[in-house]
């Protein structure tokens, strides 16, 4: 456990507790200052302690020595587990992310004269967008002599919409844009945990 190696750039990070600690460490042997103070898993001050004594009892607990801020004087080190440090952090990364990708705006295309099968496909992936946080324009797009049956075009969006309406809330009505029309559907606040419970997002791919 006390082999573990962790980089030394330290950079402000929230533990469990609302500790701030650094995001990348200094742990175990490889904190080298002689002295340092201890904060006990539970947010307890056990005071400076040389670095042999507090990695003593970091092993009587079963945990590690975590140099949370190496900049004090003495530097401040913490009792923890680091494995659910590193997981902690990981899993709050990932959150963070997911929730960036609702500014995504991704894009699924439709002909007027589609298919069974292949709207169904395309249906599955607007469905794994929306439970991904996206927001999805759906275009249709029309060629020659299609572009005067808009209508067609139209009662398809409204199909997607329909279809979906549990789980997407519309942002953008159907409008023309040269050739094509489009729509766009956001996520309803329930369309993530409906999409995660209920499909099981067959890859598809899109014009």
């Amino acid at each position: 456990r006390f082999a573990r190696l962790a980089p030394t750039v330290a950079q402000t990070q929230t533990y469990d507790g609302g500790v701030a600690i650094a995001r990348q460490y200094r742990v175990n042997e490889q904190i080298r200052v002689p002295r340092v103070r201890v904060i006990g898993e539970d947010g307890e001050q056990l005071g400076v302690m040389t670095v042999p004594d507090a990695l003593a009892r970091a092993r009587i607990n079963e945990l590690d020595l975590v140099e949370v801020a190496p900049n004090a004087d003495p530097p401040v080190c913490r009792l923890l587990d680091y494995g659910k440090l590193r997981y902690l952090t990981s899993k709050k990364e990932r959150e963070t992310r997911k929730s960036q990708k609702s500014n995504d705006l991704k894009e699924v295309r439709f002909r007027p004269n589609i298919g069974v099968h292949d709207f169904y496909a395309k249906l599955r992936k607007v469905r794994q967008f929306i439970g991904n946080g996206d927001k999805v324009k759906l275009t249709v797009r029309f060629r020659g002599r299609e572009a005067v049956h808009q209508q067609l075009g139209l009662s398809l969006l409204k199909r997607v919409a329909d279809d979906l309406k549990d789980d997407v809330r519309l942002e953008h009505a159907p409008s023309m844009e040269g050739r094509a029309m489009s729509m766009v559907l956001i996520p309803s606040p329930t369309s993530t945990v409906k999409s995660e419970r209920n499909d099981n997002a067959t890859a598809v791919t899109t014009e």
